[in-house]
């Protein structure tokens, strides 16, 4: 399939001239990024598989659009063979407008299906004002987009959480829950029946906000039921876009550690069996070294402050 041409809407008096062959190189670019860090996700965590039917949860916002894009030509692309088919629920929001992804979705020639509950006024007549609507409106969502997968025979459920999703979702888990969990890359759902996937779990959001600029793609705002995410979490994407500012590769190693857990080296008794922990005489790697430092992690202290031995005097580092 050829892939359709990124155009760039440089519309607009106050805006500054572009090269367009410069606007071009860049759009193009960046898809082949986005395209890169899906394709890894994907085969990372095994998501798709051959004969699969995958179910796009679309919304109209600006992740779930460019979810939708990706696996689009990546279909077209990979050495598996996968169906795509998007599905949005209209849930009857005043001002929704119903007409916008069936001719965005016809235009591309993306089978899709519009699923139409009126889950808005439940939440309005359970939810007193100024309450906050989204933990219900995800619950009931969710409820619909399970029946409508089962109904499609789909055997992937595809959502558009990104890796910015990822990190504030573990950090208001550490904060606010006791626990040190996020939403995985790919999980089995809540009632059993279906396997949920986030492809887009190594895509920064704000490569997700430059490509739907790039595609132009008609965006639905977020905002129709007036109700708006939770403080804490503004609060927590704030605190990541400050360590993202001020200090570089923090996030970067922050991601990446959630991928290289140690049970050993935390606390919880279900993971790793420290009751019957024995010494045996034979060297463990990654064993206890009481005070002493560890140098692997001296050593990337050190790289991140860039000048060797500085790490002493910035934190005192030990393994204990």
């Amino acid at each position: 399939m050829e892939t359709p041409p990124i155009v760039v809407d440089i519309a607009g008096g106050a805006a500054p001239a572009r090269d367009p062959r410069r606007a071009a190189y860049e759009a193009n670019k960046l898809r082949k990024r986005l395209c890169r860090q899906v394709g890894e996700a994907i085969a990372d965590y095994a998501m798709i598989e051959d004969g699969d039917r995958v179910m796009v949860c679309l919304s109209g916002g600006k992740d779930s659009y460019g979810l939708l894009d990706v696996l689009w030509m990546l279909k077209h692309r990979a050495p598996v063979r996968f169906e795509v088919i998007a599905v949005n629920l209209d849930q009857k929001q005043p001002g929704f407008p119903a007409d916008v992804l069936p001719r965005y979705l016809g235009s591309r020639g993306i089978p899709f299906r519009i699923a139409e509950q009126d889950t808005y006024s439940v939440v309005k007549r359970v939810i007193p004002d100024g309450g906050t609507m989204c933990s219900l409106c995800s619950r009931l969502r969710r409820g619909v987009l399970y029946r409508v997968a089962s109904e499609l025979g789909a055997t992937k459920i595809a959502l558009g959480h990104h890796r910015d999703d990822l990190l504030a979702t573990f950090f208001l888990n550490l904060f606010f829950g006791a626990k040190l969990k996020t939403m995985p890359p790919k999980l089995v759902s809540d009632d059993g029946k279906h396997v949920v996937i986030r492809p887009l779990a190594y895509v920064r959001e704000r490569d997700l906000a430059r490509y739907a600029d790039l595609r132009g793609f008609p965006l639905i705002p977020c905002t129709l039921c007036g109700s708006q995410e939770h403080l804490q979490r503004r609060q927590v994407a704030a605190m990541l876009r400050e360590w993202d500012r001020e200090h570089s590769g923090r996030i970067e190693s922050i991601f990446n550690a959630l991928g290289k857990a140690v049970p050993s080296h935390l606390m919880d008794r279900r993971l790793f069996d420290f009751a019957s922990l024995r010494a045996t005489g034979t060297p463990v790697e990654d064993g206890d070294i009481g005070f002493d430092v560890d140098p692997a992690l001296e050593a990337a202290v050190e790289a991140a402050v860039g000048t060797p031995g500085a790490a002493a005097n910035v934190i005192p580092i030990a393994r204990s």
